[in-house]
């Protein structure tokens, strides 16, 4: 791209400086000849021209990773993806960007979704850096292709979880108690290992508080949904489930993780296939260690509808402890706000004052009402580059553009509580209702 053109278009963009296709073109022809400075300019300029342009907002965060400005790029990205998660180009940049920061584990993720969308996508960059090699066919055993893949060290531990004391003590009693004390539960001949059901509306950090669990205790974690178990071939599901298990069982002590149990495990009476009824069954083999020793295996189940579960899981040594994830209360909010506003530009914030406004707030609906408060100061701070710091004022602004997602979840529990709990289940929740004391 010779200098004459780009001249040519500027003086063509002097008569009609709102001129967003004009100075699109313009971004792109400084792109294109590695002049990401006057690029970034160009795609700023058509930001504050409209806000909604996705090709400029894609330009710039290439251009900050090309100037090494890595964080605004991934926060660009992050946005992109919220709208169209599926975009391989969004999620390329972004597995360069966390290779950039060295976040090599966010990375493995974002390259694994990558793959999962485009089974034929193809990267030596990721290969060599991230180990990933394609290498076995999808016809080998599930242990070698996929279950590995799910088991990781988690980074966190119960100091990275805002608030939830309750919560924690009652795990800390059933998981972390028992490895401490080993001799003790060898003693009385009771095995360590068994299963917890976390149960609550969503986004309340069910899953978070899985991963610093084991976090805690220093144990492999392996994290799975239904969409890593389910196979359209009749066994498979039942195949795919059972070497999760024995990976865990040759990784000891191990956390497995998994999300939207209910679906799993959905009541067998609801069921009109086979197919389906077999998977549970597998599901209820595997939790007893029937044919294995799962000693050592913590089992972690996450639901959001603990009513769909089938009964059979609440029996002894499989599910056989309930814990009701609320919202958080006022001390946990202020303090999953203090985590999430953690190395960030800030002035002086008054946490309690935020946790005060962010009534039936989850800790998701935390996240997204800091989320809005940190796209409004990049838009502030994309004139001149400058980070500009969050203050309370900021934050509380957009704290009243986020709608609680937790109403509609105890609507619909709370006919469940009143009328299909008696085995008092579902108290918890009249009790955080104050229906009950």
């Amino acid at each position: 791209m010779s200098n004459d053109f780009i001249n040519d278009l500027l003086e063509a963009l002097s008569f009609s400086p709102d001129n967003i296709p004009l100075r699109l073109r313009i971004a792109k022809s400084y792109f294109d000849k590695s002049d990401f400075s006057n690029a970034e300019q160009h795609y700023l300029e058509v930001i504050n021209l409209q806000h909604d342009i996705i090709e400029a907002k894609f330009g710039l965060a290439n251009c900050y990773y090309k100037l090494n400005k890595v964080a605004p790029a991934e926060i660009i990205l992050e946005e992109l993806l919220d709208v169209d998660n599926r975009n391989i180009s969004y999620l390329e940049l972004l597995c360069y960007c966390q290779l950039e920061s060295n976040n090599i584990s966010e990375a493995k993720d974002t390259y694994q979704t990558i793959l999962n969308i485009d089974s034929l996508y193809q990267n030596d960059d990721f290969d060599h850096k991230l180990r990933l090699m394609s290498g076995p066919s999808k016809e080998e055993n599930f242990v070698d292709n996929d279950a590995k893949k799910f088991l990781k060290k988690p980074t966190i531990d119960f100091s990275d979880v805002g608030g939830m004391d309750e919560v924690k003590n009652q795990i800390s009693l059933k998981i972390i108690k028992p490895l401490e004390h080993k001799d003790l539960y060898k003693a009385y001949g009771k095995k360590i290992g068994g299963g917890i059901l976390l149960y609550g509306p969503p986004g309340c950090g069910k899953t978070h508080l899985a991963r610093a669990t084991a976090g805690e205790i220093n144990a492999n974690f392996i994290s799975i949904g239904i969409n890593d178990i389910l196979d359209m071939w009749i066994g498979s599901s039942e195949q795919n489930l059972h070497e999760v298990f024995e990976t865990a069982r040759k990784n000891t002590p191990c956390v497995i993780f998994i999300d939207e149990i209910d679906a799993l495990g959905a009541n067998r009476n609801d069921m009109n296939k086979s197919a389906g009824r077999n998977v549970i069954n597998q599901f209820l083999a595997e939790l007893d260690g029937i044919d294995s020793d799962n000693d050592g295996i913590l089992i972690l189940g996450a639901t959001n509808t603990p009513w769909h579960l089938d009964p059979a899981f609440r029996r002894p040594g499989r599910f056989d402890r309930i814990i009701f994830v609320s919202p958080p209360d006022i001390k946990a909010k202020s303090a999953i706000y203090e985590i999430m506003l953690k190395d960030k530009p800030i002035e002086r914030i008054d946490y309690n004052v935020l946790a005060k406004n962010s009534k039936e707030f989850s800790g998701a609906d935390i996240k997204a009402s800091v989320d809005v408060a940190i796209e409004q100061k990049l838009m502030q701070s994309f004139s001149d580059g400058i980070p500009k710091p969050l203050s309370t004022k900021d934050i509380l602004k957009a704290i009243k553009q986020v709608n609680p997602s937790t109403k509609e979840w105890f609507t619909t529990s709370k006919n469940y509580a009143l009328y299909a709990n008696d085995s008092g289940l579902y108290d918890e929740i009249l009790t955080y209702l104050k229906i009950k004391k």
